[in-house]
């Protein structure tokens, strides 16, 4: 009798198979080819909209500095503006009551500065622009431009 228990404890304690871990390997491959392409352009996706969000959020801010200034940045100024006081704003008058954001000025989800472009007109808006994924001008799908299309004036 202990003959047939130990025979029946040695084929528990065996290990795998090769071929039941490759059956598996398999397996696992197959879910990850059909699930990695999905996830991957969720995060592509999910990106494009942290650029929306953050674009907003920046627009939202210059447009409370412009309430305090009388006017948005130049371009020299920049989106630092928000986050630093001008170093001429005690000699115009100027009432900054900043910082404008919590944090410095972010880098778009793609780890590049948002271009600003001040007014062209004194009564028109900045433009806040993420440079997409491939961090030039234009593009489409993902290294589309993402930003708020904005008027030429505050009509």
């Amino acid at each position: 009798m202990r003959r047939r228990r130990t025979a029946r404890a040695r084929t528990a304690e065996r290990g795998f198979s090769l071929l039941e871990v490759l059956i598996v390997l398999t397996i696992i491959a197959l879910v990850a080819a059909l699930v990695g392409p999905r996830l991957i352009a969720q995060l592509d996706r999910s990106k494009v909209t942290a650029a929306r969000v953050q674009v907003r959020a920046l627009t939202s801010a210059l447009e409370t500095l412009r309430l305090d200034l009388g006017r948005y940045p130049t371009a020299d100024e920049g989106l630092h503006l928000l986050v630093q006081a001008p170093a001429s704003a005690a000699d115009a008058g100027e009432v900054w009551q900043g910082p404008y954001l919590e944090t410095d000025v972010p880098d778009d989800p793609w780890g590049r500065p948002y271009a600003y472009q001040p007014p062209a007109e004194p009564e028109g808006r900045p433009t806040v622009v993420s440079l997409g994924a491939d961090g030039r001008e234009g593009g489409a799908g993902l290294a589309a431009d993402v930003g708020l299309a904005r008027p030429t004036s505050r009509g």
